[in-house]
């Protein structure tokens, strides 16, 4: 099957909107093809408004997030790969929907040569 994710990053983008709020989305900037002004990047991840007011041409297909938007009043063409979108949520209340890693991203690939992480046992302690 093909990922959900950019169908759920349309929904809650529409759902939020419907809602009067100002949606936003959280990048993974360290992601290869992300196009973003990288002096507003913050450790890796960069936090993009895509209300209307704000960006021009905002298209979320199911391989890209494309739109133009002013920083610092220049105009910059931006470009995520779906799989850099991190989250989508409201900025006034929080509310959306942050993703989590699934299989067949198109992400960097895992290191072969890792050994598995050994799951840890279960921890007690006296709580008086």
């Amino acid at each position: 099957m093909t990922s959900n994710r950019p169908y759920l990053i349309r929904a809650i983008h529409e759902w939020i909107l419907d809602n009067n709020f100002t949606p936003h989305l959280v990048v993974d900037a360290t992601m290869d093809n992300v196009t973003v002004p990288r002096q507003f990047v913050e450790d890796g991840r960069i936090v993009l408004n895509i209300a209307p007011g704000s960006v021009r041409g905002l298209h979320i297909s199911n391989e890209l997030v494309t739109f133009g938007a002013r920083f610092s009043g220049a105009h910059f063409d931006v470009e995520l790969p779906i799989f850099s979108v991190l989250a989508i949520y409201a900025r006034e209340n929080g509310q959306g929907l942050a993703f989590a890693d699934e299989e067949g991203e198109t992400g960097p690939p895992p290191e072969p040569d890792s050994p598995p992480e050994k799951p840890k046992g279960p921890s007690l302690r006296v709580v008086k």
